[in-house]
């Protein structure tokens, strides 16, 4: 069974990382209820980053939530104003 992971690096700086949070919890049940093929959400903090780990199906349900409306219009809105620097995103396709 293949599976696909949507991996997204995000540069916050440490006194923004509770607000950031708070935007990872309020849109984790609607993305694994509402996205085709969602299958986890994960917030891993780093000292250096943080890094938000999506699992998917397939692949192509990783690349079509890059352009569904919660991502673009919600997360990507309310994350904004906590970046320093533009998301690193990248999909891993596993076997």
């Amino acid at each position: 069974m293949k599976k696909a992971y949507l991996e997204i690096t995000l540069q916050v700086a440490k006194d923004n990382r509770p607000k950031a949070g708070e935007v990872y919890a309020k849109y984790r049940q609607p993305f694994l209820s509402s996205i085709p093929g969602a299958q986890s959400k994960e917030l891993l903090l780093r000292e250096q980053d943080v890094q938000v780990l999506h699992g998917f199906s397939t692949k192509i349900e990783a690349e079509n939530y890059l352009n569904s409306a919660l991502f673009k219009s919600d997360v990507v809105t309310a994350l904004t104003p906590y970046l320093s620097a533009g998301p690193e995103i990248r999909i891993y396709e596993c076997a």
